[in-house]
């Protein structure tokens, strides 16, 4: 079962190979939703400062009566902290939102300020945030970190100056968004890639031609696409409030042929309907 399978980091620490997204997700539904997904038996949970539910997620994971250990962690630095002195501050402002003793990973939410998305490069606040991470991966308060959003030049700019090179890059990637230079880069340098909207928030739903693969396979729409993102290696991180939906996006022992992981791979998704104006969709 894909709940119980793991991947290595770089610096060999075990994440498990399916998660919970949680973006969108209330913070007074968040400990439900998080009690519900780990009674189904998923052990990775992700959040970040910017989902406004770090305290109802740290709820969830301390009431679930499942040992903190056998639970995965992240959650993000808010994409507009971009100096040392704020990071170290943000990062035991999650320790304490959550209310754990220390989070199992934890990311730079993106390279630029939502308001100067793939504007400017940050270069010198991406590495004081990144010096703040490495920081507190020492002192014991988180187990790995990484970045988010971050193309090769962002990841260039921390892996000239770094003492610990980030161990993943969580990213937009989904059928009909996967960014296979940056999938190619991230495995040279040993960094997982972590896959965040793997439906393409829903937009995959409506595809004719996903749905008739899907019922080729037997499957559904969101099983396909969790699967597609588990053969390219990644960690896909669903969004689901829904305890139904979260036992099937985990039923996805199935295999997609190398021919079908092509033509998926070949499609395109320029429209995310009413999701559109957020920058991690829009590219602006």
């Amino acid at each position: 079962m894909i709940l119980n399978e793991t991947y290595p980091l770089a610096n060999g620490q075990p994440i498990p190979k399916l998660g919970l997204g949680t973006w969108f997700i209330d913070d007074g539904a968040a400990a439900q939703t998080v009690r519900d997904a780990i009674a189904l038996g998923y052990r990775n949970i992700d959040t970040a400062q910017a989902y406004g539910n770090e305290r109802g997620v740290g709820e969830g994971v301390r009431s679930s009566g499942v040992p903190r250990g056998e639970l995965y962690v992240s959650s993000k630095l808010a994409a507009e902290i971009k100096d040392y002195s704020t990071a170290v501050t943000a990062i035991d402002g999650s320790l304490t939102a959550t209310g754990l003793d220390y989070l199992d990973l934890m990311l730079i939410h993106s390279p630029q300020p939502w308001n100067d998305w793939r504007g400017g490069t940050y270069a010198e606040g991406n590495r004081e945030a990144w010096r703040a991470l490495e920081e507190a991966q020492t002192a014991g308060k988180l187990r790995s970190i990484g970045v988010s959003n971050f193309q090769q030049p962002d990841l260039e700019n921390i892996l000239a100056v770094c003492t610990v090179a980030p161990q993943v890059n969580q990213v937009l990637l989904h059928v009909g968004n996967t960014p296979g230079d940056l999938l190619a880069y991230c495995a040279g340098q040993g960094i997982l890639i972590e896959a965040y909207s793997p439906i393409a928030h829903g937009v995959m739903l409506k595809n004719p031609d996903v749905t008739a693969m899907a019922e080729r396979y037997g499957v559904t729409v969101p099983q396909l696409c969790i699967r597609y993102a588990l053969q390219l290696g990644t960690v896909p991180l669903p969004k689901t409030a829904n305890p139904e939906h979260m036992r099937s996006n985990a039923q996805v022992d199935f295999v997609i042929s190398d021919a079908d992981m092509e033509a998926l791979r070949r499609l395109t998704v320029s429209d995310y309907g009413r999701y559109g104006s957020f920058p991690v969709f829009s590219g602006k």
